[in-house]
């Protein structure tokens, strides 16, 4: 019998990746591609199969009925894809995969990789930076990094709270140079404020900072923290931080804490599989993570 003609396993892999996220940026994160490459892999498999697998909802999209039969149906075959490389490949070093959100990777956890990396473990580290969430449950990490509120343990996973810093407003001395009235909340609201996602973070900072309705709030938005702490240092604006972050900055004067604040939003958290949460590896790394947060 013929096998009919597959789509691209591309385009399977990014409509994968946008089901299971519910995002095509969270999707482009995980898959290291742009979302507009995500998009168009989205088209193009919908028009080669003729029918339409995600519509529009609000900002975001959502899988059609379609949609979620279908990516039910290529979840599992991605999964017994993935069983069989693990069973044909030869045994290698362990290695242990780690999904993490992109500023404290980049700016604090990158630098001390050779102590998980050498001895006396001698491991491999797949240190993955991204806003995406893994499936634990598949395999795609043996731990996460997140910065969150809470986390749900009543189901499969167990997470523990490292360490939930200070966050404060930092900028660099040549933007505040140019704009000295910067002293107080409410000079702050009408600063070029550097937002990630969206103002959800500098709104929830107002509010705690006892300014509830500061207004629109100006400003770019990039994404992620470390591309925000970096604009600030271009003396851009000002961006939210805390000191696991820009520690290095406020020492070296590269950055300065705009207004004195005491205010805490999240927590850094690891997160693992119950069953594994004992295992040597996630022990070890629940250790070292706890020293590098704490020096």
């Amino acid at each position: 019998m013929t096998r009919s003609r597959l789509p691209s396993l591309i385009a399977l892999r990014a409509f994968e990746a946008v089901g299971r996220t519910g995002s095509v940026r969270a999707a482009g994160d995980e898959l290291a591609v742009s979302h507009t490459v995500v998009s168009r892999h989205l088209q193009n498999l919908q028009r080669a199969l003729g029918v339409a697998l995600v519509r529009a909802e609000g900002r975001g999209i959502a899988l059609t009925s379609a949609g979620q039969m279908f990516h039910a149906q290529v979840t599992q075959a991605f999964d017994i894809i993935a069983r069989a490389v693990t069973m044909i490949r030869p045994a290698a070093r362990p290695t242990l995969n780690i999904w993490c959100i992109p500023g404290i990777a980049n700016r604090r956890l990158l630098s001390r990789l050779p102590e998980l990396t050498g001895p006396p473990r001698n491991w491999d580290i797949n240190l993955q930076p991204t806003l995406s969430h893994p499936d634990l449950l598949r395999g795609e990490a043996d731990a996460e990094i997140v910065y969150a509120d809470a986390i749900d343990t009543k189901g499969p996973l167990m997470a523990e709270a490292l360490m939930r810093p200070r966050v404060f407003p930092v900028a660099s001395p040549a933007y505040l140079a140019r704009y000295p009235v910067v002293t107080d909340v409410s000079e702050l609201a009408k600063a070029q404020l550097i937002h990630e996602e969206s103002s959800e973070q500098w709104e929830r900072w107002f509010a705690l900072a006892g300014h509830a309705e500061p207004g629109p709030l100006r400003g770019q938005r990039l994404w992620h923290a470390h591309l925000a702490i970096e604009a600030a240092r271009y003396g851009q604006g000002v961006a939210l931080a805390n000191e696991v972050l820009v520690g290095d900055d406020l020492r070296s004067g590269a950055l300065v804490e705009v207004i004195p604040s005491v205010i805490y939003l999240e927590s850094y958290q690891l997160v693992a599989l119950k069953e594994r949460w004992d295992d040597p590896a996630i022990v070890a790394l629940r250790v070292w993570l706890k020293k590098v947060l704490a020096e």
